[in-house]
């Protein structure tokens, strides 16, 4: 990529597309084009088309997706795999019909088994059930994935697909319901504190930012105790989902931004796959005229001794893990609470253990630099920056 190539990023206002936006912007990157979601419908056809039409993107970054935690994929599984779906069939759908010259997809390591070899490699994919709770997303991000490793081997394209680990940073979505384990962790007990503390302007400053199910700072003190006690938030203490003993990995928001961002400079997708023959037939095609985008100039047969070509995803994260107990009491360390801290293990702990094998990553050259104890500070002095 040049620096005044024009680069569309997806999902630029959200955690994983705000970081991918800034991370290119401070490497000197110029032509960023960048549309919320007013602006700009994901899910219509019609509104993406005009969208690649007049803007003519060269390289795209699909970062926009509908995600949520535990709760929100349990309650909401058709909205989950009916809106990735549409939102990656018009992305890159139109990526395609408008010769983009590269594109990065984002997916999610939920796409793996629930009960797979740990930590897990890209080769496991697809090769056990998945966890149920997570089922309609981890679906539409296979179908995401499995686009781009197809349009690449029938018509030569280069798209990219990337699994991040659980991600937090700046950005991050703290709602109650529909975040994920971290920042919704980080906010209840946060909360609990300042009940505890009778520190009610904190507490009524919180909800005027983020209100929960419509009740603000203004809502009175009975009204507000209410709606926290739904999620387990109270002056005594926080009530958490699970057992607590689930381990998870997670990855800085602004590092895997910069994955992401070395990948799309250094990596393309004939060095996933390792080899120079695909090089060499690709080339071969185009001097023969073959590259019309309605012919196959992929691999469609023309390199048999390959074998199969599948899993062309690239893993990002650190191949560490913590468990979400652990996980609650470096939170409970930098928010300074004392209060109780409980689990209810009538609710469900989702997969028991998610830790990515990263050695693809490595061997392209990535390695990540933040720990997790020091992640959680920052994510907490975001957080506290965000309520001023």
């Amino acid at each position: 990529m040049d620096k005044t190539s024009k680069i569309y990023v997806a999902g630029h206002h959200g955690l994983v597309g705000s970081a991918i936006y800034n991370n290119l912007r401070s490497k000197g990157y110029t032509n960023l084009v960048g549309r919320s979601h007013k602006e700009l419908d994901l899910l219509d056809g019609v509104a993406v088309k005009r969208f690649f039409d007049e803007e003519k993107p060269e390289y795209v970054v699909l970062a926009a997706a509908h995600v949520g935690g535990i709760m929100a994929n349990s309650l909401y599984r058709a909205d989950f795999i009916y809106q990735n779906l549409q939102i990656q069939q018009n992305v890159i759908g139109e990526s395609f019909r408008h010769g983009v010259k590269k594109l990065l997809f984002l997916g999610s390591t939920c796409i793996y088994p629930k009960n797979a070899p740990q930590p897990m490699g890209e080769d496991v994919l697809l090769t056990s059930e998945l966890e149920y709770t997570n089922e309609p997303y981890a679906i539409a991000k296979i179908a995401g994935l499995k686009m781009c490793e197809s349009f690449n081997l029938q018509y030569g394209t280069n798209y990219i697909a990337v699994m991040p680990t659980n991600l937090y940073g700046p950005n991050d979505n703290f709602h109650l319901e529909n975040s994920h384990v971290m920042p919704a962790m980080m906010r209840k007990i946060f909360l609990s504190k300042q009940l505890g503390d009778d520190n009610w302007a904190a507490v009524r400053k919180d909800l005027d930012i983020r209100p929960v199910e419509g009740v603000d700072g203004s809502a009175s003190s009975s009204e507000i105790e209410a709606v926290l006690s739904k999620y387990g938030i109270s002056k005594e203490g926080v009530t958490l989902w699970g057992t607590g003993k689930p381990l998870r990995e997670f990855l800085w928001s602004e590092e895997m931004a910069d994955a992401c961002v070395y990948i799309m400079e250094r990596v393309d997708f004939k060095d996933i796959i390792g080899i120079s023959e695909y090089s060499s037939v690709q080339k071969g095609a185009s001097a023969s005229g073959s590259s019309d985008r309605n012919n196959s100039v992929g691999r469609g047969g023309a390199i048999p001794s390959l074998g199969d070509i599948r899993n062309c995803h690239i893993n990002i994260g650190t191949g560490k893990e913590l468990t979400i107990a652990d996980l609650a009491q470096l939170i409970v360390k930098v928010v300074g609470f004392n209060g109780v801290l409980k689990f209810d293990s009538s609710k469900p702990d989702g997969t028991m253990r998610k830790l990515i094998d990263v050695s693809k990553l490595h061997r392209l050259g990535w390695h990540h630099k933040i720990e997790i104890e020091e992640g959680v500070q920052r994510l907490f002095d975001w957080y506290m920056e965000s309520l001023r």
